[in-house]
């Protein structure tokens, strides 16, 4: 059954060798994903076929312009550094026709990879080594494209790091109130307005040159760093659908908020809700090494900044999802997005609360990375 829906996809990509089998990854939540086998000889290649949801990315030729442009990139700098970009790079497999995209009968979009073996991609890191790695893994992938110019990227979601055109949108949500639900909701959307400015604070902080903007991968889960399978160490980024122009801040706060948060999205109990400061620790560590001797000082000094922002950014989203009906978030029951948001607004207090905390551990990788350099 899955040979059959991609079988008539399969002669317009320059594989080598002959096909043998396939199996679907069904852990993705955006793209349809499938591993190929083909025997060439006496070897086995393997690749990765996406079929890309052209309802989240309306415009994947965009989409492919930016990992076309970031994957050759960051190949020239690895081969520049290390003498080789092998396993650390994604590399695209180019139709016959010599695209990076193929448009089938259907109007249907595909792309391949070449796949990369030996790796696992962690849904959830099981200990501040992993997630230490995570944190090199994202902070290199940020050094090797530092001097790419962020302003030639597409933006495939416009305004998806746009704080203040989130709390916009909720606002006008509220006025909507399309699915009878605001009377119900009254502390939560206090807590968006009391929380309003600090929301609004990284755009504004781009938009007046306090901090620049970077090429930002804006979908930093541990699960989109692979690492080695014999040695734990990252090897390579993946999943560059949502490369564009933003601020570090974005990567490296949601990178903590999924990854250092000590219960899932969806947890009803909030008061198992919290920072796993080891966790956060080691991400920071691993992150602030890689990234030093090119990150601003202030963009290294609000870190912990990006994690409040994007924690309550995700809050207002399902929360305003909530309020239009549920519309975008996929749900399980009616209240699925009001416990999502509730669980953020948990994290977040969690956050405020560590502040002083997050703000010296912050200091001291900074100072530690800094005398390394010395």
């Amino acid at each position: 059954m899955t040979y059959n829906t991609i079988k008539n996809v399969l002669p317009f990509f320059k594989f080598i060798g002959k096909y043998s089998n396939v199996r679907e990854v069904t852990s993705g939540n955006v793209n349809n994903t499938f591993v190929l086998e083909y025997e060439d000889h006496q070897r086995k290649n393997y690749y990765t076929l996406q079929h890309i949801n052209t309802y989240v990315f309306k415009n994947p030729h965009e989409v492919m312009s930016n990992i076309s442009s970031v994957t050759n990139h960051l190949r020239n700098a690895l081969i520049r550094t290390s003498g080789s970009a092998e396993r650390r790079v994604l590399e695209l497999i180019h139709t016959i026709d010599g695209k990076n995209l193929f448009e089938d009968e259907d109007g249907d979009i595909w792309r391949a990879y070449v796949y990369i073996d030996g790796a696992s991609a962690l849904d959830i890191t099981n200990s501040p080594q992993e997630m230490e790695e995570v944190g090199r893994g994202f902070g290199n992938f940020q050094k090797l494209l530092h001097d790419f110019p962020a302003q030639d990227l597409f933006c495939p979601i416009p305004n998806f790091h746009h704080s203040l055109k989130r709390f916009f949108a909720f606002v006008h949500a509220l006025d909507q109130d399309k699915a009878g639900r605001v009377k119900d909701i009254e502390e939560e959307i206090e807590f968006m307005f009391e929380n309003r400015r600090m929301l609004g604070s990284i755009v504004k902080m781009l938009d007046n040159g306090i901090i620049p903007y970077r090429v930002t991968h804006n979908d930093t889960k541990s699960n989109n760093v692979l690492l080695d399978n014999e040695t734990g160490k990252a090897i390579c980024v993946i999943d560059l659908d949502t490369v564009m122009p933003g601020s570090v801040l974005y990567d490296y706060g949601d990178a903590i908020r999924f990854g250092a948060s000590t219960a899932a999205e969806d947890e009803e109990d909030i008061s198992k809700i919290s920072l796993d400061m080891e966790k956060v620790k080691a991400f920071t560590k691993g992150f602030i090494e890689e990234t030093n001797g090119f990150l601003t000082n202030e963009e290294l000094l609000n870190l912990p900044l990006g994690i409040k922002v994007l924690t309550c950014e995700l809050a207002i989203r399902f929360l305003t999802d909530y309020i239009d009906g549920d519309v975008y978030f996929k749900v399980n029951s009616p209240d699925h997005n009001l416990i999502r948001a509730r669980a953020q607004i948990a994290l977040l207090n969690d956050i405020v609360r560590r502040e002083k905390e997050l703000q010296e551990m912050t200091e001291r990788y900074i100072a530690r990375a800094a005398a390394k350099n010395n």
